[in-house]
């Protein structure tokens, strides 16, 4: 990639939606897994310039989104703790747990501090051997090599006041789940171009052809988008069911497998609870027996935990796709960026936060 620009040239835009046009014939639902692109579809208003019949639907690929209430309540638990410093990217200090967030927490005197790296965390404990240190590790595959190298670099170290509060979750188990629904309605995925440049796509293969449904490895620009859309409408027409990759310039099939080495080493498959959705097996990551000393959940014994969601949250809803954030009452009056009610108004990648920015109002026409 040269320029930017290059993959939001309007000329170019047109001319894929005009091909768009004529290819498609029929109504067809497809669902965009990442929560980066469904900022891109929605901050540009792509999805309300797709042929009528053509309907995104918006998945659960935002990482902040999917960690599950019941982390959150630990994490907080924990940094209550006196002595622990919990460490977090800054999208996890405003999302709302049971009662209250990182932030308020902070506020009330809590040393939560934000990091930019799980680098940082280990180089605070380095600094602050008498300090208990706590990184909140999220996110979906694309971040878990990060983290999985911040483990082995503080076992190098041997610094026994580091641990780490793992959340990681995986793609392809989600996808099987909503396809298994008998409520899915989804015909074809874009896949996450990130997750893909460390994963490779060789797991999916399995999934369209059980399921028979395209998938396309899509990037997170404008031309991204359409072309993998373009792509994905492609196949449906033509009743084929395979996995593409539009995302030529970043995503190879075998992946990052120095990246995936580091993974395999570090943490092992586990069933894994999604916030609003509930546990789905086989889709998360935790750390293995090698590493168990850093595991965080394992080191702090925080009682029985009794997460509730607001009652008039609809996350699960939006992110699994059965429903669009202006379909939800609190949306945009009660729920707000500043007043959050779910993690999905609160993300970087959330889809109600999407909207929200975006303009979209509850009297707005919602997508055909």
């Amino acid at each position: 990639m040269k320029y930017l620009d290059e993959y939001r040239d309007p000329a170019l835009a047109r001319q894929l939606l005009d091909e768009l046009h004529r290819t498609a014939t029929a109504p067809w639902q497809i669902m965009e897994v990442c929560g980066g692109q469904t900022h891109t579809l929605v901050r540009q208003g792509i999805d309300e310039l797709l042929p009528a019949g053509i309907r995104m639907v918006h998945g659960p690929g935002c990482p902040v989104c999917v960690t599950p209430l019941e982390t959150l309540d630990r994490a907080m638990a924990v940094a209550a703790r006196p002595g622990v410093i919990l460490t977090s990217f800054g999208d996890m200090l405003r999302v709302p747990g049971s009662s209250t967030d990182l932030l308020s927490l902070r506020a009330r005197g809590a040393d939560v501090r934000v990091v930019y790296t799980p680098m940082d965390a280990v180089r605070l404990a380095a600094e602050l051997p008498d300090r208990e240190v706590v990184f909140l590790a999220v996110g979906f595959e694309t971040t878990a090599p990060a983290n999985a190298m911040a483990v082995l670099h503080a076992s190098r170290l041997g610094l026994a006041n580091f641990s780490m509060l793992v959340s990681h979750v995986l793609v392809p188990p989600a996808m099987t789940a909503l396809l298994e629904s008998p409520d899915c309605e989804v015909q074809a995925f874009l896949a996450a171009g990130h997750v893909c440049a460390v994963m490779g796509w060789t797991e999916y293969e399995p999934i369209a052809d059980r399921y028979r449904v395209p998938i396309v490895v899509t990037g997170f620009e404008p031309l991204d988008l359409l072309e993998g859309i373009l792509m994905a409408v492609q196949q449906l027409e033509r009743g084929r069911h395979t996995v593409e990759n539009q995302y030529v310039r970043a995503v190879r099939r075998s992946g990052n497998t120095e990246a995936q080495n580091v993974l395999r080493r570090v943490f092992q498959v586990t069933d894994r609870s999604w916030r609003g959705i509930g546990t789905l097996p086989a889709s998360g990551l935790e750390l293995t027996e090698e590493f168990a000393e850093f595991d965080a959940a394992r080191r702090y014994d925080v009682g029985g935990l009794r997460p509730e969601e607001h009652p008039e949250c609809i996350a699960g809803a939006i992110l699994t796709g059965a429903k669009l954030p202006t379909d939800c009452t609190a949306y945009g009056v009660r729920c707000t960026p500043r007043h959050p009610l779910g993690a999905p108004m609160v993300s970087a990648e959330g889809t109600c936060a999407a909207f929200h920015a975006a303009g979209r109002t509850r009297l707005a026409r919602s997508p055909a």
